[in-house]
Order: C-alpha cells, then sequence, then structure tokens
C-alpha cells in the first residue's frame, strides 16, 4: 500500500480533513487535521482515522499505522510555537 492512497482514504472518510502519510509500504504514520476532532479525546481521535482504513487494516493490506490527529487550531498552535523553525513537521 503506498501512503497516497491512505491519505485518500483518510481523507474520503473524514470531510474536510487534510492527511499527511509517510511509509515503507508495510509501517506508516499519518498527521491528521480535522476540525471534526474538536471536543474528542486523543484515543476518540484516533478510533476516528482508524475507522478510515478498518478494512484494510483487517485484510492486512495495512499493517501498522502510527496517528497523530490535531484540530486546525491545535495544529495552528504547534506551528506558532515552530515559528522560524526552518523545518515543516508536516513534510
Amino acid at each position: 500500500m503506498q501512503p497516497i492512497e491512505i491519505e485518500r482514504l483518510i481523507k474520503a472518510g473524514l470531510a474536510e480533513s487534510e492527511a499527511y502519510v509517510e511509509g515503507d509500504g508495510t509501517h506508516f504514520t499519518a498527521l491528521v487535521i480535522c476540525p471534526a476532532f474538536a471536543g474528542k479525546s486523543r484515543i476518540q481521535k484516533q478510533q476516528m482515522v482508524y475507522g478510515t482504513v478498518r478494512e484494510q487494516l483487517m485484510d492486512g493490506t495495512l499493517h501498522a499505522l502510527s496517528i497523530k490527529a490535531l484540530t486546525p487550531e491545535e495544529c495552528q498552535a504547534i506551528d506558532n510555537a515552530n515559528e522560524g523553525d526552518q523545518t515543516s513537521w508536516k513534510n
């Protein structure tokens, strides 16, 4: 499975989301930014993301996915805290 495929699944399953996925074909890391995460716990946010790729996890197409799930406001706060840093945590 390719990172772009996982990004598409996440974006299709979570309206208005942004997804950035990296991985080696088996193990992946995803940064997902979505307004629907507002008021949710870290676990609830991760469950929402896992729900978008549940089929792939169950059939073994996707072996492992590490998730960082943020609201747009949380993302902005991190960006503001890292202002001036030449590295982008989204890349």
